[in-house]
């Protein structure tokens, strides 16, 4: 049985993400092969729609219940601290492909017609925000009275389903296996009164201390980390009195299944992001460890109908005519939710101006989908009333052979996500598995596509890759972006060749992911979860993720130049150390690898162990106090009755301004960003980008500055980001 807050990839206007797309495929797959599939999903409002459309017919299922509703006063003000609701949940049923679907319609769940999800600023304001609780609870009270007798329920997004593991574990016993189809923040907490009232009403059980997150230690680095995080999207700012939602569902699922092994080595250790530092730190990162053996791929793939579909040699000229665009130019396509945070819109539409007012000779399909209804965003708009003859923009939500047609068109697809949430990313594939060749972000979940790797060094290379980003307006990215826009035109004029290599590979890569497959993954695992079989998880992948503590002696003798450079590369200073025991060889390769890596604190254990010859690594950042004094001159008339003026100048040396000179010296890094504990603002040295010189990055900020540390976020190559803290070393 599949339990998911969205499933009618069936009907764009049943659908508002790719997750859609994620669970019908999976859901026919299974059937296909023989098994009896349910899905549970909200109506959304859509019953008349379902009914009309697609023939869905009424069940005799109604139960009317009351859902505990205990407010955050703080989150809440003007509600009252308790706001049950009063509910009366009915059904309707649609079999389609081989799926039995169940649309649950109450008052609540019929709410949010044109959008489904509740939007963040629902919080605090409008009730409509707690639907997917909602939908939680009249899910499982369905699945008791009426789809009791399943073998195995598979529930899509944990922040959507974290009541269920306990409540179906309850009754009716049935093994609950969690799969993560976008990375929302991981530490998405829930109010602690109302999640302990929702699992008693539930008859759920569950000990909710052991989800608490342990105490920040105190620190610069905690202090920046607690203001900064929140504009990143992983991490949302922290709330007493709340509980990681996650780890309530990770913790008591007896699987939790991820679409591609790169979101799953992200989703476990976030490394080389700004949030990596303070996740491990948190009580999800320690359930996801203990749960290890419970972590599997079930992977994700390209419609099956998509990849029939044939394109006439004439296509993409006739195509590109008919919308009034020249064929003989190279044609780029970027198709996504219009998310302008996420997807990287926003710098996209500036690096588009920045190319097209140079005047670089391309086509662009731009869809950015929103509800229906909704106008073209501003920025694409303005392009493409700017350069009728270049941009074709729009933002409906098209059926699918619209989609193909601008797909199958493009030579290139433009997705240059961010905040690492997207996973596998469908709509890349499938443009790729029409020749387009990808400029992407290299994000570790679309790792598989192959846009990262160098296409001069590997064959496997599909494109061309984007730094990953986690800032909200990112120069470095926009101007990346701009960078491959151009070298990609360069390309598919002048070097045709190496372009239809690319194409070619692109093809072959995409078209390797197939529904067909991940059901066939799923499949074992479920079998494995009922019939009560444990995976183990291999040691190279417990080195991987830095999961040491999972090492056996054994392990540990077998793989220690693996592990001292992982350990290294990762930051982990004892483990390095302890690979490194005896080894100078080993202690001076792994230094240069934690080096590059700007993990300093490796660096130092290694050279306070070993006779390194370690270079001047403890000064890279170096400050020079100054003081300015200002004159300030206080002029005062004097007028007698007589007619003589009496003039008095009085000057005074007065207004000393204090100022602090920062130079930071690390060769390998493409930006440094300066935090001061306790600044206002950049200005003042919160979050301060430090200007580059060379191997150098330099910056000032109000003086003086004390011996307390520092603490710089650098990025280096391929947008990988590693904070450093550290004590200024003065300059005279």
């Amino acid at each position: 049985m599949t339990f998911a807050f969205e499933c009618g990839a069936f009907d764009p206007h049943l659908m508002r993400s790719g997750t859609a797309t994620l669970v019908w495929n999976t859901a026919t797959g299974l059937a296909a092969r023989g098994h009896t599939v349910s899905v549970v999903t909200p109506a959304h409002g859509r019953g008349g729609y379902l009914r009309e459309r697609h023939g869905a017919e009424p069940t005799q299922f109604s139960d009317e219940f009351r859902m505990p509703l205990l407010l955050d006063p703080a989150v809440w003000p003007g509600f009252p601290p308790r706001a049950d609701l009063h509910l009366r949940t009915t059904a309707l049923r649609l079999r389609r492909d081989g799926v039995d679907l169940y649309f649950l319609s109450n008052a609540h769940l019929d709410l949010l017609e044109r959008t489904f999800v509740p939007e963040a600023g629902m919080e605090g304001r409008d009730l409509a925000y707690f639907k997917e609780q909602v939908f939680q609870v009249a899910g499982v009270r369905f699945i008791r009275r009426a789809l009791a007798d399943a073998d195995l329920v598979q529930a899509y997004e944990p922040h959507q389903h974290y009541l269920l593991p306990a409540a179906l574990a309850a009754a009716p016993g049935v093994p609950v296996v969690s799969t993560v189809a976008t990375n929302v923040p991981i530490n998405l907490k829930v109010h602690r009164p109302q999640l302990e009232a929702l699992l008693a009403s539930l008859d759920a059980a569950a000990d909710l201390d052991g989800y608490a997150d342990p105490p920040e230690e105190p620190g610069a680095l905690t202090e920046v980390l607690r203001r900064y995080l929140p504009s990143t999207l992983p991490d949302p700012p922290e709330r007493p009195g709340y509980v990681a939602c996650h780890s309530l569902a990770f913790e008591r699922a007896a699987a939790i299944d991820f679409l591609t092994s790169g979101q799953l080595d992200h989703c476990t250790t976030f490394a080389n992001t700004p949030f990596e530092e303070r996740f491990r730190r948190l009580t999800v990162s320690r359930v996801l460890r203990r749960k290890a053996d419970h972590l599997f791929v079930g992977g994700c793939g390209i419609s099956d109908g998509w990849l029939r579909r044939e394109v006439s040699k004439d296509h993409r000229r006739d195509f590109l005519t008919g919308l009034g665009l020249d064929p003989g130019l190279p044609t780029f396509y970027h198709a996504a939710r219009y998310a302008p945070a996420h997807k990287g819109q926003s710098e996209l539409f500036q690096a588009l101006a920045r190319v097209l007012g140079e005047g670089l000779e391309a086509n662009f399909l731009i869809r950015c989908a929103r509800p229906t209804g909704a106008e073209l965003p501003a920025q694409l708009a303005e392009l493409a009333d700017t350069y009728p003859d270049r941009v074709r923009a729009d933002s409906e939500l098209v059926d699918e052979p619209t989609l193909f047609a601008h797909a199958a068109a493009a030579d290139f697809c433009v997705f240059p996500s961010k905040f690492e949430m997207d996973t596998f990313l469908i709509a890349q594939g499938e443009a790729m598995a029409f020749g387009a060749v990808p400029i992407a972000t290299e994000q570790a979940g679309t790792r598989h596509f192959g846009h990262a790797f160098d296409r001069h060094e590997r064959p496997e290379a599909t494109g061309f890759a984007l730094p990953r980003s986690f800032r909200p307006d990112d120069a470095l990215l926009r101007d990346r972006l701009a960078g491959r826009l151009r070298e990609a035109a360069h390309l598919f004029r002048h070097h045709p060749g190496a372009y239809t290599r690319l194409s070619e590979r692109a093809r072959r890569t995409a078209r390797s992911f197939t529904w067909e497959a991940g059901a066939r993954l799923r499949e074992d695992r479920f079998r494995r979860v009922l019939a009560g079989a444990v995976v183990p998880t291999g040691a190279e992948t417990l080195i991987r993720r830095g999961w040491y503590d999972g090492l056996d002696d054994a392990a540990w003798a077998a793989h220690r130049e693996l592990i001292a450079r992982s350990a290294a590369a990762q930051g982990r200073p004892e483990e390095c150390l302890r690979a490194c025991a005896g080894r100078p060889d080993l202690a001076a390769a792994a230094f240069d690898t934690a080096y590059r890596a700007a993990r300093f604190r490796v660096c130092a254990a290694l050279a306070d162990e070993h006779p390194l010859d370690t270079g001047d690594f403890r000064r890279r950042l170096r400050v020079h106090q100054r003081a300015d004094r200002a004159d300030v001159t206080h002029r005062t008339d004097i007028t007698h009755r007589t007619d003589i003026t009496h003039r008095t100048d009085i000057t005074h040396r007065a207004d000393i301004t204090h100022r602090a000179d920062i130079t930071y010296c690390f060769p390998h890094a493409e930006r440094v960003e300066l935090f001061r504990p306790g600044a206002d603002g950049p200005a003042d040295g919160f979050g301060q980008l430090l200007r580059r010189h060379g191997d150098t990055f330099r910056g000032g900020v109000p003086g003086p500055l004390g011996d307390g540390p520092l603490v710089l976020l650098i990025t280096l190559p391929r947008g990988r980001f590693v904070w450093d803290e550290v004590r200024p070393f003065p300059e005279h």
